[in-house]
């Protein structure tokens, strides 16, 4: 129903994961970051860097879908490792890409791999994406090809399916826990325990900035590095680096012009947004206005629970399952 947050599927969280942040920190502590075998694909990009993606292989023909992780996440996320795994159980084949400056040695996912160009990557970045699906739909006509995005993946994606109405290369397409309105998705990591995963993030994205400044002079010409030192909130990182590094005029048109929100009325293909009410990093209250903006062609199951990106279930922690991302491979299955 339009305009409420309502429980959706049958999914109740783990009695033992309560609250919003243990459902978010779940996942990240505890499942297995090396689920899948994926095999690495070295891009080049028309700009002369180059896109690392980890394809997990299977049957000539096989539907294909295309994973997009979250901010400072790469193909060894725990929701990345998860959802191939549901995907090559189906008979499937996918490919993770992996945003400039994100991806990891392959068996670590700790070293992040730096990029040759004086950029990194953003919410609204989606000419990289549209390589991709090019690509992929130019080496396999016919082959069923979809995506699933989260997070800041989620938002890449969404925009770009706005970007690109009556497309025909993807069948479909699955988010989690899509942020919309970054403005407000920023200004909501301002409250509560918001400021802990803020810094937790901003550590890594700050020193990707300064190997940035450190090895491209025209990097250092546009980004303010001591205001970037500084920065608490993702408002003040933006503005300093994040929008003039990519041609924004700061943290403000960058949000404005990179938010999917407004791009979801020109969605054509069919779409599924699984979010929760209870989202640290989204706010509930701007849910409603997702299911205003949204065409008939988006279904949106939003839950009163779920953290971010979490959705975990299940009776006792031994056995776990994770609810959104089941329900988007399977949502995604009857598409194809």
């Amino acid at each position: 129903m339009a305009g409420e947050v309502t429980e959706t599927d049958g999914f109740r969280p783990g009695w033992w994961l309560p609250g919003p942040h243990l459902q978010t920190m779940w996942g990240r502590l505890m499942r297995s970051r090396f689920l899948v075998d994926f095999t690495r694909e070295a891009l080049p990009t028309p700009d002369g860097d180059t896109l690392l993606l980890d394809h997990l292989e299977g049957s000539a023909g096989a539907p294909r879908v295309i994973l997009l992780h979250g901010l400072e996440g790469s193909s060894f996320s725990v929701y990345i490792q998860g959802l191939a795994l549901l995907v090559r159980n189906l008979g499937w084949r996918a490919t993770a890409l992996n945003f400039r400056s994100c991806a990891r040695e392959t068996g670590n996912r700790v070293t992040f791999i730096a990029n040759d160009r004086p950029r990194l990557y953003h919410s609204g970045e989606t000419s990289d994406l549209d390589l991709v699906v090019k690509t992929l739909a130019a080496r396999e006509p016919g082959t069923p090809l979809s995506a699933i995005g989260v997070s800041l993946g989620g938002n890449v994606l969404l925009k770009w399916l706005g970007e690109s109405p009556g497309q025909q290369l993807l069948r479909g397409a699955a988010v989690i826990s899509v942020p919309y309105d970054l403005a407000a998705g920023a200004r909501f990591m301002e409250t509560g325990l918001g400021p802990l995963y803020v810094a937790a993030l901003l550590r890594t994205l700050r020193q990707k900035g300064l190997d940035l400044v450190a090895r491209f002079p025209e990097a250092a010409s546009r980004i303010d590095v001591e205001r970037m030192r500084r920065a608490h909130t993702f408002w003040e990182f933006d503005d300093a680096a994040t929008g003039p590094l990519h041609g924004f005029a700061g943290a403000d048109d960058y949000y404005a012009r990179s938010s999917s929100l407004g791009f979801l009325p020109r969605i054509t293909v069919p779409v599924l947004c699984i979010n929760a009410g209870d989202d640290p990093f989204v706010p509930g209250a701007l849910l409603p206005a997702v299911e205003r903006a949204a065409p008939p062609n988006i279904e949106t199951r939003f839950t009163k629970r779920g953290g971010h990106a979490g959705f975990v279930g299940g009776p006792w922690p031994v056995s776990p399952y994770y609810w959104a991302e089941e329900a988007i491979v399977s949502w995604l299955r009857r598409q194809v």
